[in-house]
């Protein structure tokens, strides 16, 4: 049953194309990359498979792999109990999709990492997302699950073949659904009317926490208000981008947005940045300029673009994927200030960058602070939404400020920086090509 651990320095990983498959390249995980030889190598053995899914900006996923999968201990179990097979789930959609299929079907919420169990020929049992190496959050210890779900798959195979059986009848039906279901114009509108009352009017976005931007549902709120003529659509996706502008979710100095918000305020973000998230949301900052004529808009939408070109175009004159969260293995280490840093750097126009971005010296996350001006927006849709960009600098002071964040961005530019997913998705660039396209018309800005 037992397969002998790799003692290389760089397991299966080191032949990948995938920056993510790359950086677990040096595990003493015997990783496989999915493929037909992993799947052969699972039935030759008769050891089930430990599928692994993530993407190489994922926070969660770099904490399972500190934790788990660059320790000796933990990997022992692994290689010894199953065939071990890492997906990046930006370059196997199609597998990810199947799996992620799978877990919801178990009544649980998705997520990365994904982490599934299988049979040797490839057929989901059970899963999760992150587990942490020790017990913990209300989750077992890894190295628990290991031993038991081996011990079922040994033991009491009858369990293994109830669930398979399951989840593949219900894959089944999810793949061939009865009837035909048609959506038109009213189908959509309604569906626009039900999301619109789920929005958070004083924060903006969807009610609750954590907040992601969502633009793929701003944009189908906008489109019911071009469609219908009511305003109120499109003053609900201003709203939420002028919260999301003005929050911690924007970086502020060097422009682009983060994945998404812990909080409901868009004050923490997880500070990945992704090129598909600021692909959209450049595109509904081009609209929301070109019907309220708010400055704010505009200044995103450039500044964005300026980060795309300084940071996430390559060699190849293509789109980057993805920024991490993380660098020197702490997240949003890259991105935070301390009031001595800004004191140290600004001198005596420190203190009115302070006040202007809620720089304090207990700080706003975790004794340190995410630059932000979410107290100079008003309390709620119902006061106006004249952002605090418009209503709260002379254009003096917004000069002055612009300066001041510059001198900041090029301190932090020696920073160590995180890790840049450089791989191209075609989606991904089209995206981006298509919005440059769109907002540079819009904004008239080749």
């Amino acid at each position: 049953m037992s397969a002998p651990p790799n003692t290389t320095h760089e397991n299966r990983l080191a032949s990948a194309t995938s920056p993510y498959l790359l950086q677990h390249k040096h595990n003493p995980v015997d990783w496989w990359q999915w493929g037909p030889q992993a799947l052969a190598e699972a039935k030759r053995s008769n050891r089930p498979i430990l599928l692994s899914v993530g993407y190489a900006a994922c926070h969660w996923c770099h904490v399972m792999a500190h934790e788990s999968f660059e320790d000796e201990g933990t990997a022992r179990v692994m290689n010894e109990l199953f065939v071990n097979i890492k997906v990046d789930r930006e370059e196997r959609p199609d597998i990810d999709q199947i799996y992620m299929n799978a877990l919801h079907l178990l009544g649980e919420q998705g997520g990365w990492p994904l982490t599934m169990f299988l049979t040797p020929k490839g057929e989901p049992v059970w899963g999760g997302t992150y587990f942490p190496k020790e017990s913990r959050y209300g989750r077992p210890a890894f190295t628990d699950i290991l031993h038991e779900v081996s011990r079922l798959f040994r033991e009491e195979p009858q369990k293994i073949e109830q669930n398979r059986a399951s989840l593949l009848a219900r894959l089944a039906d999810k793949a061939r659904p009865a009837g035909k279901v048609t959506i038109g114009v009213r189908e959509l509108d309604a569906a626009a009317s039900q999301l619109g009352n789920m929005f958070d009017s004083v924060n903006g976005g969807l009610r609750g926490a954590p907040k992601f931007p969502q633009p793929a549902i701003l944009e189908m709120l906008w489109r019911a208000g071009t469609r219908s003529g009511d305003a109120r659509f499109c003053e609900t996706v201003e709203h939420s981008l002028d919260r999301m502008c003005e929050g911690g979710i924007y970086d502020h100095l060097g422009g682009g947005f983060s994945r998404y918000s812990v909080d409901e305020r868009w004050l923490v973000p997880h500070f990945e940045k992704m090129l598909y998230d600021n692909a959209q949301l450049l595109e509904l900052l081009a609209l929301a300029w070109q019907r309220s004529g708010k400055e704010l808009f505009r200044q995103r939408a450039r500044e964005t673009v300026a980060w795309l070109k300084r940071e996430m175009t390559t060699p190849e004159v293509a789109f980057a994927a993805s920024l991490d969260a993380d660098s020197e293995g702490e997240e949003g280490k890259f991105y935070v200030w301390s009031l001595a840093d800004i004191e140290r750097s600004l001198g005596p126009e420190a203190e009115d960058f302070a006040a202007q971005y809620d720089v304090t010296a207990g700080g706003n996350f975790e004794g340190h602070n995410i630059l932000n001006r979410l107290k100079y927006l008003p309390c709620s849709m119902d006061e106006g939404s004249q952002t605090g960009a418009d209503s709260q600098r002379s254009k003096d002071d917004a000069a002055r400020f612009s300066m001041l964040r510059g001198k900041l961005l090029e301190l932090r530019a020696k920073r160590i920086r995180p890790g840049l997913d450089d791989k191209v998705l075609a989606d991904w660039n089209g995206l981006m090509i298509a919005a440059l396209v769109n907002a540079g018309i819009v904004l008239d800005e080749p």
